[in-house]
């Protein structure tokens, strides 16, 4: 059965996700608390990037050029800033997602921001590392669920 605002192909991918925690794969080999928070945004940033991209086609837009320059609108740093710090605003994170975010944002980093201060830069690799845990310990529906509150908060 389809996820409310996945498509199939990503219905599928997150059943195996889940099926990895449910077998033990995902947290008895790799324990998803002892991977570093540069690795959980590495793949936070990919995940939620999927999201995103999933969201604008099945809202129609379908050439490329379109869709990049529409996802910039919620994958760029300052988006993912926003969104943050309005999901912790509304109190909508529990405890255990806090600590994920608050872990990635405050991680030591000798890269330099582009285009971006460095406190929204560590923000976003908060947020980034909250969505690679999320999808780590398969907890798809959660996920999906606070994807879905930042696509409302960049409208």
């Amino acid at each position: 059965m389809q996820k409310h605002g996945q498509s199939p192909e990503l219905q599928a991918s997150s059943n195996t996700a889940e099926q990895n925690t449910q077998d033990g794969n995902c947290t008895d080999k790799i324990k998803v608390q002892q991977i570093n928070a540069t690795t959980l945004a590495y793949l936070g940033d990919s995940v939620y990037e999927v999201y995103i991209r999933e969201h604008l086609i099945n809202s129609g837009n379908y050439k490329v050029d379109k869709l990049h320059k529409a996802a910039t609108k919620y994958v760029s740093a300052k988006a993912q800033s926003m969104i943050i710090t309005k999901l912790r605003a509304s109190e909508f994170l529990t405890d255990e997602e806090e600590s994920v975010y608050k872990r990635g944002r405050n991680r030591h980093t000798n890269t330099l921001p582009k285009n971006t201060s460095p406190m929204t830069y560590k923000e976003a690799t908060g947020f980034e590392s909250l969505i690679g845990y999320l999808y780590m310990v398969g907890q798809n529906d959660r996920l999906a669920e606070i994807i879905n509150k930042a696509i409302e908060i960049v409208g």
